[in-house]
């Protein structure tokens, strides 16, 4: 397999606190509609009636921190007509601005909603994985600002052999569609992606 770098996400140790986002929009710079990285709140349970009154059942929640995949399969590759969407040689996926022409082909795509339409230059932005970072041997600013070391990123291959095949869980798609590169450590609660029975408790955030 080609070299592919990809990210490492411990759901059972995030908090939701947001580091990983506050981190990303400062590093990049990004104005507040331009979320490259994104905390989802993916929770539910049910009610049940014990004598005249009603108590949770089965109530859950845990946090996601999302950004680009960085996808083996990626999409938005694929259909950009402007070849701007660029995939380099250790898989890190990014948009060469001088080339895009803000069709919104990879945005449509991406069925993480990785692509984001920067209105003030007409072009799509996405996270790149911090690479200028990345080729100074450094990691991502969401990574090291994470309190709880729930992110990383490291070769795919290696994050699969010391963390396991986990790719998808609610209310990520499911992975088959682009073979994310990512490594997941569920939290006890998650759910197996198309088979949840939650929401996202946090719509008009993410």
């Amino acid at each position: 397999m080609a070299k592919q770098l990809g990210f490492y996400f411990d759901a059972s140790a995030c908090t939701g606190c947001k580091a990983c986002y506050g981190a990303c929009q400062d590093k990049n710079s990004l104005s507040p509609e331009l979320l490259w990285r994104r905390i989802y709140v993916y929770g539910g349970g049910s009610w049940m009636q014990q004598g005249s009154t009603y108590v949770p059942n089965n109530v859950f929640a845990y946090s996601m921190s999302i950004s680009c995949m960085h996808c083996e399969s990626a999409p938005c590759v694929a259909v950009c007509p402007a070849g701007a969407m660029t995939k380099r040689a250790d898989g890190i996926v990014y948009v060469n601005q001088d080339q895009c022409i803000g069709c919104r082909y990879c945005q449509w795509a991406c069925p993480y909603d990785a692509p984001q339409f920067d209105e003030s230059k007409g072009v799509m932005t996405k996270c790149n994985m911090c690479q200028d970072l990345v080729d100074q041997g450094q990691k991502p600013a969401c990574v090291d600002a994470c309190p709880q070391r729930a992110l990383d990123i490291g070769e795919l291959a290696d994050l699969r052999a010391k963390y396991g095949n986990v790719n998808a869980i609610e209310p990520l798609p499911v992975a088959s569609i682009t073979n994310p590169s990512i490594v997941i450590t569920p939290h006890k609660n998650a759910q197996a992606s198309g088979k949840g029975t939650g929401h996202v408790m946090n719509p008009e955030e993410v």
